[in-house]
Parts: C-alpha cells; structure tokens; sequence
C-alpha cells in the first residue's frame, strides 16, 4: 500500500513538472511571437538575467581552462602585449584613462573593463577568453586573428594592466604600429573541415551566406553554400577545386575585380579549413 501510494506521489509530482515546463514553454513561445518582448539595445536584461548569465560564463571558463598551461609571462611579451591591446583591445574594453570608443559603450551586454581583469580571472582562463571569445556577448575567438604567441602576451600585458596608472599605460602603447607577425608556415591539405565550419563564424562567412551546419540569419547577400562540394564551378568560372576556393576565399578581387565578396584577411591556414569544410556539403 505505501509503495502505491509512493507512485502516486511520483507520477503527481512528474506530471506536475511536466505541465508547468508545457505551460512556461507556451507563455514564452507567445511573449515571442508576439513582439511584446523588447530586443532594442537601449532595453537591458532583467538584473537576475544578467547575473545568471554572467556566473555561468565564469563557472564555463573554469572549467575549460583547467587544462591551459601558462609560458613565461616575463618582460618582453607585456611590452608586445600592450601594443597588441591597444590595436585590438581597448576600444570596446577601454584601458587606463581611456575610453571605450562608442561602439563599446553601447554594446549588450557591455564588454567589462580589463582593468582589474587579473584580479578576476587566472591567466589560463584569460588565455581560453581570450582565444576561443565569449558566445552571445561580441567577444571573438582570437585564435582567427592572432597569433598564439600574441595572444600569450596579451595575457601577459592583463596580468600588468592593474598596476597601470593612466601615464604609465600611455608610455607603453605609444611605439610605432607593431611589427606584422611572421605568416604561419603553408597549411597542410586537404584542412580540417571541423575547424574550417568555426571558421566560418569568425571571419562572419555566415553574415552574408546561409550555411549548412552554422547559425546564422538567412541571409541572401551571397549565395546559398548548400551543395557547394558537387558544384562544378565556383566564382562563376573557376573549375572547383579546393586550390581555387582557397584563392577564392583569399583574394576574391583578385578573380574578380567587380565581385561585393570583401577581402577579409583569412589566413591560409582558415581558408584551407574553410574550404575543407565547403567541399563536404553535397
């Protein structure tokens, strides 16, 4: 007898569950639908939205980072890394006595100043932040951008930017433009079509083209992808071999000069990736 009425208990309990996941579902499907909810930037999240979000970001890099080894965060990397910062950094984090510039300031959720970030985060997880971005808040992966060894000096540059009056910054980012970083050796063929489908993201392929396997809007600036792998022809005459659609994704001005594709910098190593990736869409 009270093992049944243990089930029934359960079997309450469950559809009870059941029922309120059913009804949140249907209430947060028609708040949707409907427009009423606002997504205007000039309309923040829910205070507890905010904080949910944040932690769970913390408790994610945590955990990810557990396995980072960190180099020799001596002298010589800081110097570079702040050169780095300043070109790539602080107008959207701001730095010692300087502000983020507009776009920074009016992002959601707005990009933290860097600051005290040491004070916050072990380098290892500023390395991981920094290489792999931050989902949903503007943060890229700068493993598309950068070097690994810049990135290591970036971290190391954080690690000193607390100590760093607003002079004391101004000094160490006032050198010439930084020396361009040594081209990565050629890629090996034929890529890595994983890394080539994040790639994608990071060089905001998926703004323009509607891709198969990445998020993105549809969109129908460029032309669908889907099915590019058994397409004869890339760029309206290029016979499609993966050596083109490198070139393609390269240089597309270089094939034609009249084409709207933008050069977006993509590292020989990315479009082999990318382009590995592209060829297995059939």
């Amino acid at each position: 007898m009270p093992s049944n009425r243990v089930r029934l208990i359960f079997k309450t309990a469950a559809a009870t569950v059941l029922i309120a996941a059913v009804a949140g579902a249907t209430g947060a499907a028609l708040v949707l639908k409907s427009g009423w909810y606002n997504v205007a930037a000039t309309d923040q999240h829910f205070q507890f939205v905010h904080t949910l979000l944040e932690q769970g970001m913390r408790d994610s890099v945590r955990f990810h980072a557990r396995e980072v080894t960190v180099p020799r965060l001596d002298a010589a990397r800081i110097a570079q890394g702040a050169l780095v910062y300043r070109d790539h950094c602080v107008q959207c984090h701001g730095a010692p006595g300087v502000a983020q510039q507009d776009f920074g300031k009016s992002m959601q959720p707005v990009p933290g100043p860097l600051v005290d970030a040491a004070r916050r985060w072990q380098p290892a997880q500023l390395y991981w932040i920094t290489r792999n971005g931050i989902k949903m808040s503007g943060m890229p992966a700068w493993e598309y951008h950068l070097a690994d060894d810049e990135i290591w000096s970036l971290v190391a540059f954080m690690v000193k930017l607390p100590e760093l009056a607003p002079p004391a910054y101004a000094a160490m980012t006032a050198s010439p433009a930084r020396a361009a970083v040594a081209p990565a050796p050629p890629a090996r063929w034929p890529g890595n079509p994983q890394r080539g489908r994040i790639a994608l993201t990071q060089y905001a392929c998926n703004a323009c083209h509607v891709v198969p396997g990445v998020t993105g809007p549809e969109t129908y600036v460029g032309r669908p992808l889907d099915g590019l792998g058994k397409r004869r022809f890339i760029a309206g005459h290029l016979p499609n071999t993966q050596e083109n659609l490198v070139r393609w994704i390269r240089d597309p001005h270089a094939i034609d000069p009249l084409t709207a594709m933008p050069v977006q910098d993509v590292s020989e190593a990315d479009a082999v990736d990318i382009s590995a990736y592209l060829h297995t869409l059939r």
